[in-house]
């Protein structure tokens, strides 16, 4: 796809994206636990999860009638498709469920598994952040950066604790402790969409987690790239998006975060 079909795409899909979020911050004013289900003890899920996902999916074909889904409540069949739509229709959901405000819906659209257009809404701040290959990032139409912060000691991080995979928890412990003793402190805000829009404009310098499915991050990849920053798993190759673990950081913190991270996990 060349550029100006992409920005135009990606000004579709962030009218997508917001009206989605308009349902779902609809539903949280009369959203009551029963309505709550677990895929697993701290992976929940809801009938808004659900129903802002098919809307998305109904949307985004009708933008792209010839493509293919990957998302994360499995409401579309469609796969195997050159152009693939990735999405997150409610990144943060036990953030949502609990009331706490920082949830997004998330969409990417890859060719051949490679993000090239993002898509992250927050919707608590009415923050639309987007970007497209070549286009640059932006954020409610204002181009974004990562900072220029220089050094780990200066920077502030933020992660997430997977939902079910405790395997590395230890050494999880171990890297939240590093960043505690050797930069300016660390958060965990509940959604790596935001994480990673949030590395992408600057608020944070770096981000790192494993356990994560492609729908998580693949928005996020795009803005970040596009944004000026880094992105690798944790042994610092390419195998980020399926690989379940992620290293995001701005250019000048990046192979300081990484070290750390190699000699931690």
């Amino acid at each position: 796809m060349e550029e100006p079909e992409l920005k135009q795409l990606t000004e579709k899909v962030c009218e997508a994206a917001k009206t989605a979020g308009r349902f779902i911050l609809g539903e949280r004013k009369t959203f009551d636990s029963s309505s709550i289900e677990y895929k697993g003890r701290n992976d929940l899920v809801s009938y808004v999860d659900k129903t802002s996902e098919k809307m998305l999916v109904e949307e985004l074909l009708r933008i792209l009638p010839d493509s293919g889904f990957i998302t994360e409540e499995k409401t579309t069949s469609i796969e195997g498709k050159k152009l693939t739509w990735i999405i997150d229709p409610l990144d943060g959901t036990t953030n949502f469920i609990h009331g706490v405000p920082i949830f997004c819906v998330s969409i990417a659209l890859a060719l051949n598994n490679e993000p090239i257009l993002g898509v992250v809404y927050e919707m608590n701040l009415d923050e639309c952040f987007y970007a497209w290959k070549g286009g640059g990032a932006y954020l409610n139409g204002k181009r974004i950066y990562v900072s220029k912060v220089d050094g780990l000691k200066n920077g502030l991080m933020v992660t997430g604790f997977a939902v079910t995979d405790n395997s590395k928890l230890k050494s999880l412990l171990e890297m939240f402790e590093y960043c505690i003793r050797n930069t300016h402190g660390i958060r965990r805000l509940g959604s790596a969409a935001a994480d990673i829009v949030y590395v992408a404009c600057g608020r944070f310098e770096g981000f790192y987690e494993y356990g994560l499915s492609p729908w998580d991050i693949a928005a996020g990849i795009i803005i970040l790239k596009e944004a000026g920053g880094k992105v690798s798993d944790f042994s610092g190759s390419n195998d980020y998006l399926f690989g379940k673990q992620i290293v995001a950081a701005n250019a000048n913190v990046f192979d300081e975060l990484l070290s750390v991270i190699k000699k931690t996990f």
